[in-house]
This record gives structure tokens, sequence and C-alpha cells, in this order.
């Protein structure tokens, strides 16, 4: 399945023309994600290549995202994917609570870099069995100002936790 990330209007951004992602059921408890930015990376604040390592905080710079929310109950687990193939990964019990480190395997994130922008793809160990999937990217320019993408915005301010931005149905566990 396919989604074309939105940039949210308050938050402008010159570098980025289009965020095109796409999600793959791999098997039980897996998915392939694909994030395809389109723009001027030189314009971008990226972190350079790292060891592929779990890292906090990724969210405050360059960073693709991705949420999925539990089959059942109000649980989700967010993913956090940098360009540098950094990776962080977290578990939470409810709309922004009960936040704990998700015990997951690494996403072996690949990146390209070209001319016309980044593709990045990465394996998402899914945490528990999930349902829906909110995918979203934090921009950095060079400049400093920040724009946020996401498949779909919930009214008011950016918040990729909230549930209205998990707008992507994934197919039900085979079996179920």
């Amino acid at each position: 399945m396919r989604a074309e990330l939105v940039r949210h209007p308050d938050f402008p951004c010159d570098a980025v023309r289009a965020i095109e992602a796409q999600v793959e059921p791999l098997g039980p408890g897996m998915l392939a994600v694909r994030f395809v930015v389109a723009g001027d990376l030189g314009r971008l604040r990226l972190q350079p290549a790292a060891a592929p390592e779990r890292t906090d905080e990724l969210w405050r710079t360059t960073c693709l995202e991705a949420f999925a929310a539990d089959a059942e109950g109000d649980g989700y687990t967010e993913y956090n994917l940098a360009p540098s193939t950094r990776w962080a990964a977290y578990r939470f019990e409810g709309y922004r609570r009960g936040l704990h480190a998700a015990e997951v395997g690494p996403p072996g994130i690949v990146v390209e870099r070209t001319a016309g922008g980044l593709d990045l793809r990465a394996r998402l160990d899914l945490a528990r069995p999930a349902s829906r999937l909110g995918l979203a990217a934090v921009i950095e320019e060079t400049s400093g100002r920040i724009s946020y993408w996401a498949a779909r915005h919930p009214a008011g301010r950016p918040d990729f936790h909230h549930a209205d931005g998990f707008a992507l149905e994934l197919p039900p566990p085979s079996g179920a």
C-alpha cells in the first residue's frame, strides 16, 4: 500500500517537494516500509551516516516515522528511522502514556541518497499484532526550520501520536 505524506499547513518547507511512503507485509509480525523524499538534500539537515544503533530523540531533526496501532486495545508502537541508519522504537499503552522501549529487533535501515532526494527502506518488527499504521516525517532544513508531514494530520497542531493519524488499515494477521 502507498501513502503520500502531506505537509502540515502551519509549517512550511522549501527543500522538500513530496514524500511518498510504501508499506508491504513481510509475514507474521513484520512490515517493510519505504520512504521516498523528493527534494534538495543539500538544504536538509541530515545526520551523517552512523552505526545502526538504537538512539533516543531522533525526532529532533530529520526523521521518518511509523506508528503501529495495536489490533486490540489502545496501545501502539512508535518507530523512528533516521537517514543516519540510527533508530528507535517505543511502546505506549495508550495515547502518549505508558512509554517504554519496545522490545523489537533492529529495522535494518538502508538509505540511498540521490541528486533528487532520499530513499529509506526498513523492516519493522511489530511489537504486537497491528491493525492500523500512521506514517510521518519530521523534516529539518539547514536553516533550522522544521516541518511535519503525515499520511493524515488530526485537527490542530501536528500530533503523530493521535489516533486520527493512523490512516492506513493493515491486513489481519495470517490465520485471523
